[in-house]
C-alpha cells in the first residue's frame, strides 16, 4: 500500500513520556483510508460513539494510530466497551 496518503493525514509528535516514542495522529482522511471508509462515515462513526474518541487540538480532530490499531485487534468494539476494556487493562 502507498504511504502517499500517510503524508496528507498524519501528525508526528514526540511525546515526553517514560518511553519517548513517537505518536503519529490521523486525520479523518487518513483514518478513513486506513478503515477504507469515506471521511464523512468516519465523522458519522465518531458522532455514533462507533470509534475510538479522537483527540482534540484546537478545532483538530485526530485519532492515536496506536489506539485504531489495538481497537481494531480488539474487534472493532463500539467507544463504550473500548473505554471499559482499556480500563479493565490498566486497572
Amino acid at each position: 500500500m502507498p504511504k502517499q496518503y500517510l503524508v496528507i493525514g498524519v501528525i508526528k509528535m514526540n511525546t515526553q513520556t517514560v518511553t519517548n516514542q513517537t505518536c503519529q495522529l490521523l486525520n479523518a482522511k487518513a483514518l478513513g483510508l486506513m478503515l477504507s471508509l469515506s471521511k464523512r462515515q468516519v465523522f458519522r462513526l465518531n458522532s455514533s460513539a462507533k470509534i475510538p474518541a479522537p483527540i482534540r487540538i484546537g478545532g483538530a480532530v485526530r485519532w492515536s494510530e496506536q489506539e485504531i490499531s489495538e481497537w481494531l485487534q480488539a474487534g472493532a468494539p463500539d467507544r463504550k466497551t473500548w473505554q471499559q476494556l482499556k480500563e479493565a487493562n490498566n486497572g
